[in-house]
């Protein structure tokens, strides 16, 4: 992940921003970067998951492209590697031209993280990501995690996430997914 400028980026500029290029970005307290191809087991971590949920959500309920705005003060965005969307965010985003849900957007209602190798991956996922989307009302945050072969599932409660991590055979337990039957195992292992 590296920083592509030293000049700070309002929300409107980021969204304008095209340099010709395939690349993906996400906006960090005005600055944006550059954000490296997952690697292939993340990829199948993220494919497992989305394959499973629309057995419970259509088609359209589910993203892992879609971006989030989390603060309009610092100008910061996210692109989870998996969204489930709520009925309501499915509908506003319908016509939409850009996959952005805005601030003035509900919450998505639940946000997956397969976390990428590294001290800075980890606190990104863990520690920043854990407070932005808690700020911004996101009712279930995934973090999957490959390295420490760990799930851990946040419930927001009054504002703030309670975690349960989830190893080996324990069933995930899912407020957004009741009826989900996979086990860290079986999301850990996708792809083998």
């Amino acid at each position: 992940m590296t920083s592509t400028t030293s000049k700070k980026l309002t929300l409107e500029e980021y969204l304008k921003y095209d340099d010709r290029t395939d690349h993906q970005y996400e906006l960090v307290a005005g600055k944006l970067v550059k954000m490296p191809p997952e690697s292939p087991k993340n990829v199948q971590i993220a494919l497992f998951l989305l394959v499973n949920f629309l057995k419970f959500v259509p088609v359209n309920r589910v993203s892992n492209k879609a971006e989030i705005v989390i603060s309009g003060f610092r100008a910061t965005t996210r692109v989870p590697d998996l969204i489930v969307l709520t009925e309501e965010l499915a509908t506003i985003l319908q016509g939409a031209t850009r996959s952005t849900i805005t601030l003035d957007m509900p919450p998505p209602a639940l946000v997956v993280e397969v976390v990428s190798p590294g001290k800075v991956n980890e606190d990104r996922d863990y520690r920043y990501k854990r407070s932005e989307y808690a700020a911004r009302g996101i009712a279930e945050y995934w973090i999957v995690d490959p390295q420490a072969h760990k799930i851990t599932v946040l419930i927001l409660v009054d504002g703030l996430y309670e975690e349960t991590i989830f190893v080996g055979n324990a069933v995930i337990v899912s407020s957004i997914f009741p009826q989900l039957e996979l086990t860290a195992e079986q999301v850990l292992n996708a792809g083998i």
